[in-house]
């Protein structure tokens, strides 16, 4: 049975080079925003404050995005009359979950696949602000590919 696919790590070629570059330049895109961002301000800040400098980001980059969307919920094919907030969607294909944790615990994994299924988007990114160095999750809506 299709369902959601996740990939915690970066695949490379027989070189080392990373292949989100290559097959998926979206993915690529944002993740390399998202590892600016980190690196410019380091962590520790709340995330209501964490997003206005991923959209200065993606839009110096021209990464389209959008802000607080409020994508349709799906069940069973039906669009349901309610919707949930999400900070950031990517490519009109992605759902972006930005997180000021530690580290990316299960429940934020579950929540952003759940999203997925609900809403039929592609693919996912969760990043987490949190640890020393940016930590990302991508998960990909095999049913939507």
């Amino acid at each position: 049975m299709a369902g959601i696919i996740h990939l915690a790590a970066t695949p490379t070629d027989a070189l080392g080079n990373s292949l989100y570059e290559t097959r998926d330049p979206r993915t690529f895109a944002i993740i390399g925003a998202e590892f600016e961002v980190h690196e410019t301000l380091g962590r520790g800040f709340r995330e209501a404050g964490m997003e206005a400098p991923p959209a200065a980001e993606f839009a110096e980059r021209q990464i389209s995005f959008q802000r607080d969307v409020e994508p349709p919920i799906l069940y069973k094919g039906r669009q349901l009359p309610t919707v949930f907030r999400a900070g950031f969607a990517g490519y009109g294909k992605a759902i972006l979950e930005i997180k000021a944790l530690p580290r990316l615990p299960p429940i934020e994994e579950a929540q952003i696949i759940n999203y997925m299924k609900a809403t039929g988007l592609v693919f996912g990114l969760l990043l987490g602000l949190g640890p020393k160095s940016l930590e990302y999750r991508r998960f990909i809506n095999s049913k939507s590919v």
